[in-house]
């Protein structure tokens, strides 16, 4: 008789037992979901910012090779048919639409500019508004050239 009793009040603990264990695995599987995305979005995001950093380094490089036009090469913004000489219009073009792009720079807020101070310093701001993103970015490389 107690034996009877006893299965009558485990009745059910099983199915029980089994939908909590999916409740919590369907969270950990949620939870894992949520981080690839966040990392996903990380990686895009260094990505913009490697891109900027070395395009603004090509174009000091481009500078250091040709200092004795460097008062040529200030442009705020940088466009491709603005201010600045051939190589910075080249350098707007290719941050446009070149392979190493960068998104939102079409935009009239998002245009780089190489400003040129004293000393020979030389001030290369990169712009950029990842997709689906609301904050502006941007990468700041000064460097002095020696004339």
């Amino acid at each position: 008789m107690m034996r009877i009793k006893f299965r009558k009040e485990q009745k059910g603990s099983i199915l029980l037992e089994s939908l909590i264990a999916i409740l919590i695995f369907s969270m950990g599987i949620l939870a894992l979901m949520g981080m690839q995305a966040t990392a996903i979005n990380t990686v895009a995001e260094s990505k913009y910012r490697s891109n900027a950093g070395f395009l603004a380094n090509r174009i000091i490089g481009q500078i250091w090779a040709d200092r004795a036009n460097l008062a040529t090469y200030a442009c705020n913004p940088c466009t491709t048919t603005g201010t600045g000489n051939i190589d910075t219009r080249a350098w707007a073009t290719e941050i446009q639409s070149g392979a190493l792009q960068l998104p939102g720079v079409t935009d009239a807020a998002n245009q780089p500019t190489i400003t040129l101070g004293a000393s020979n310093q030389v001030m290369v701001q990169m712009f950029w508004q990842a997709p689906n993103a609301t904050a502006q970015r941007n990468h700041l490389v000064i460097a002095y050239v020696n004339g």
